[in-house]
């Protein structure tokens, strides 16, 4: 694996973690949000599922590159799935416009809790990823001083 090749994998799991930081600000930002513009209702809780970047998907060039040895390519955002398993929060108050004919209003599946813990994840995931880009460019400047030294 060449040296650029380790800058693009943990720049691409710097984006990645990036994005999904971003997604669980959106989920943050949005756990009052009881109607969308659209009508559609309360705002679900979004997720974002990573996939290893691939150069070579065919079967055959997969397994012929696992056989001479594995190359990482690094990660990508494969989707942002919205959350329709949990259920939504169902808060009695019959004052506010959002209510139904019982007087519940419909809060999004947002835990705090949750968020904060895959925040704190991927911040983690980040601050490692910066760690390996520092030390590939610690080598890479020792490299270059050995060569002038010459």
């Amino acid at each position: 694996m060449s040296l650029f090749q380790a800058f693009n994998i943990s720049g691409s799991g710097l984006t990645a973690e990036r994005f999904r930081m971003d997604t669980i600000s959106e989920n943050i930002a949005n756990i009052n949000t009881t109607h969308s513009e659209d009508g559609s209702g309360p705002y679900r809780r979004k997720s974002v599922i990573f996939q290893e970047k691939r150069l070579n998907p065919t079967f055959a060039e997969s397994l012929e590159q696992y056989e001479n040895s594995y190359k990482g390519n690094g990660v990508r955002v494969a989707s942002v799935v919205e959350d329709t398993t949990t259920p939504m929060k169902m808060v009695y108050d019959p004052s506010n416009p959002d209510a139904d004919q019982n007087g519940y209003v419909t809060y999004p599946n947002v835990n705090t809790v949750t968020e904060m813990t895959d925040l704190i994840d991927a911040t983690r995931a980040y601050q490692a990823n910066v760690t390996v880009l520092n030390g590939l460019k610690t080598t890479a400047q020792q490299g270059i001083s050995i060569g002038s030294s010459v």
